[in-house]
């Protein structure tokens, strides 16, 4: 009986973390960054949340930016509640920062930090799948 409690403990403990999890996983659109924006697909990587350029866009629509295929969004590691911490790719400039998402439904906010986190530059993406 004990074993069987302690199972179902781990069961609940394991299946909330994973949905934790399960929120950030699917596609999302960046805003406009210096005249172009991305569908980001993100997906399970290890114990952590990845995302990777999937497609891009311009002012004159879809384009085969030589950015598709690049991990943007990097060992994101769940904290609970929707947030997230990791490193995030800014594709303009090509420096990785400390990086930090909230996943709230059908938007995520996500942040480039520097300072150990104290400054930090933000997205608003939203779910397209």
């Amino acid at each position: 009986m004990k074993a069987r409690i302690i199972a179902i403990l781990a069961a609940l403990t394991f299946g909330a973390q994973a949905q934790a999890q399960d929120a950030a996983i699917g596609t999302w659109q960046t805003e406009v960054d210096d005249g172009a924006f991305a569908y980001v697909t993100v997906d399970q990587c290890g114990a952590a949340i990845c995302g990777t350029i999937a497609r891009t866009f311009n002012t004159e629509g879809e384009y085969q930016s030589e950015n598709i295929g690049r991990q943007i969004v990097i060992d994101m590691v769940p904290q609970g509640d929707g947030s997230y911490e990791g490193q995030v790719w800014r594709p303009s400039n090509n420096k990785i920062y400390i990086g930090k998402m909230d996943v709230n439904g059908n938007a995520l906010r996500l942040r480039g930090c520097v300072a150990g986190g104290l400054i930090c530059a933000s997205q608003n993406w939203v779910r397209v799948q």
